[in-house]
Formats: structure tokens, sequence, C-alpha cells
């Protein structure tokens, strides 16, 4: 864990924001690589990728806003250095990047489903890549664990919970940084096969629902159960984009395309 990269008297670079912004870095690198194989223009894509990024951020603090209860109760805390340095809630910044493409795509005359499978692996590379942020910051833990592989955070400036430090909790982070990693790969093999356009997205969504959805069992956080059966909130929203990412997958009704040339 290592909440700072660089730390001088009063001022420091947090170890999560530099590599969020590698893993925004490398998820455009192979996205750019992998949109030339189709003919789409590296401009077009790399403007639709700083668009989605800078709407994700939005979205995912204004989720964390939303749902948080310490803000209800203190509304002045929506403009601390805390929140401006927090993540957010992902969720939130998926739908609002999510809308945002849709939007560019259409002002920008982008094929939706061609374009979207070609982010689709780099959406898995860079978040898997932002996870281990998540790890070094000390936040998104997971519940206390009696594994060989549980990690004990013991830095007071970590964003975890001061009554989980020195306490061995499941490496949540690292789980789905993991499972991001093997799911970029899946795609990418995905995508080099004949393929309907939209499957690819469909499989992302599928496979991270999937993920994510069994990754949060071993997750700790005030989490609500809206709908019961023992889920959170963060369950259902998985769920909902698994099967989302299935019926996608399986209901495209575009023509197959031709094998995909090689990445170079």
């Amino acid at each position: 864990m290592l909440p700072h990269l660089i730390s001088f008297r009063n001022f420091s670079i947090p170890t999560y924001g530099i590599l969020v912004a590698l893993g925004f870095l490398a998820g455009i690198l192979l996205t750019t690589k992998l949109a030339k194989r189709v003919n789409l223009s590296s401009e077009s894509v790399l403007n639709l990728g700083v668009f989605c990024a800078l709407a994700g951020i939005v979205g995912a603090k204004a989720l964390m806003i939303l749902l948080g209860p310490e803000y209800r109760a203190h509304p002045m805390e929506i403009f601390t250095m805390a929140t401006l340095q927090s993540a957010g809630i992902f969720y939130g910044g998926l739908v609002a990047a999510l809308l945002a493409a849709v939007w560019y795509m259409h002002r920008n005359h982008l094929p939706y489903l061609l374009t979207s499978d070609q982010f689709a692996p780099g959406v898995a590379l860079g978040h898997g890549i932002g996870r281990l942020g998540c790890f070094a910051a000390g936040c998104c833990w997971g519940r206390p664990a009696n594994v060989p592989w549980a990690v004990t955070f013991t830095n007071p400036d970590a964003v975890i919970a001061a009554d989980r430090l020195g306490v061995p909790l499941h490496p949540t982070q690292l789980y789905e940084a993991l499972a991001e990693w093997i799911i970029c790969g899946i795609l990418i093999l995905f995508l080099l096969r004949p393929h309907k356009n939209g499957q690819v997205i469909g499989l992302y969504l599928a496979l991270y629902g999937v993920a994510r959805l069994a990754v949060e069992f071993y997750r700790e956080h005030d989490a609500s159960n809206p709908l019961g059966l023992g889920l959170s909130l963060e369950q259902w929203i998985a769920a909902a984009l698994a099967l989302f990412g299935i019926a996608l997958f399986v209901g495209i009704r575009a023509p197959k395309l031709e094998p995909a040339r090689a990445i170079t």
C-alpha cells in the first residue's frame, strides 16, 4: 500500500492518480490500435476516449455524492479536497461514460456497435490498472480474511476505515484487477475472430458484471440491499449489466464480419 508516490513536506503526488492516468493511457493506446484495423479515425477515437473519461469522472463523483449519507448530513463536504481526490463510484462513471459515448458517436457519425467493440478491451485493461491505484490508496477494501494471500493495511494515510488498519483483509482490488485483465485477453481473442458488431461490448458487460457480482461478496462497505436476497446495490447493478450484456451478445442481428487482421 502506497497512498503517496512522492511526498515532500506539504506536497505529495497520490499513487492512485498516477495509476488511473496510466490506465487511461494504456486503454486508449490499445483502443487506437484496434480502431485502425477497422478503419476508424484515430483522432475521433482519441477524442471520444477523452470525452468519455471526463464524463466518467463527473458521473462517478456525482453518484458518490448522491448516495453518500455524509454529504446529505454535511453538504459542504462536497467542496473538500477529500471529495476532489476521491475516485467516486465506478457505476456512476460507467453510465455517464456510456451516455457521453452515445452522444459523441451520434454527433460525429461513428458506428455505435463497431466503435464500442474497439473500446471494450481498452476499458478492461485501463480499469484493471486503475484498481491497482485503489489498492495503493487503500479504498474499496475487502472483508476480514483468513487466507494466505490476505493483505494488511498499516499506513494511516490510507482511505481505509481506521478500524481495519492492521487487520488481514481480502485484496478485492487485486481480485478485480486480475479479473479485468483476464477479460481484456478474452475480448481481444474474440475480437480477432469472426463476430458480429456489438458482440464484443456485450461480452465485456456480461463478463464484467459476473466478475463484479462475485468480487462484491468479498468486499466490505456500507451497502444497502434495496431488493433483498442478500445482494448489495452494487451487485444488483452488476447483475443488470451482465444480463444486458448477454442480451446484446446473443441478440445482435448484424451480418458476420470477416476474420479480423492481427494487431500491429
